[in-house]
């Protein structure tokens, strides 16, 4: 399928069951979003340390959540299917063999100089919209990490890659997963 055929709105079902389009592609407000060109290798590497970081914390903690990342599905609601670079389901029954149905608990997205604004402002609005507990947003260009604790209603918080994050979706367990970026 052509690009330029996409520009009317689509609904899930019907951008699931597209089978003709190549690249990695979302669903945003029922439109068709083509997502950036393939991640860099620092990109990479900093989204599987932090995945490991994650899965082997839920792992320690005999924890039921299950981490996951890019190129899966995350079918928020009719008209909005997302690839989260890492994202955190805590609720089992959201997960089919293809999807995550629903929100997932925490999202985190790496900025890649193609796409800040989509996942600053667009993604933003729609995670806390959909029931997003807690979304990290890493910019490896600053080096900084913004955490915003929808749950909490808490302010938004600003870091560094030195500083210390604990992830809040795991602040009420006895031991706390806490993230430093340069540490990793």
């Amino acid at each position: 399928m052509l690009i330029n055929e996409m520009k009317r709105k689509y609904t899930s079902d019907e951008f699931l069951a597209m089978t003709d389009i190549e690249g990695r592609y979302e669903l945003v407000s029922g439109e068709i979003y083509a997502m950036s060109p393939a991640p860099n290798i620092k990109h990479q590497i900093l989204s599987k340390k932090l995945l490991k970081k994650i899965d082997d914390y839920i792992e320690d903690n005999s924890g039921k959540c299950i981490v996951l990342s890019a190129p899966t599905y995350v079918k928020l609601n009719d008209d909005d299917i997302v690839q989260p670079d890492i994202f955190v389901v805590c609720d089992p029954d959201k997960l089919d063999e293809q999807k995550c149905n629903g929100a997932p608990d925490w999202v985190i997205e790496i900025l890649s100089p193609h796409n800040s604004d989509h996942d600053t402002v667009e993604k933003l609005a729609l995670y806390q919209k959909s029931g997003v507990r807690e979304y990290w947003i890493v910019d490896p260009m600053n080096e900084k990490v913004l955490v915003y604790p929808f749950e909490q209603a808490k302010a938004v918080g600003i870091f560094t890659f030195t500083d210390k994050i604990t992830a809040g979706i795991y602040k009420d367990n006895p031991e706390q997963l806490v993230i430093s970026i340069n540490e990793l």
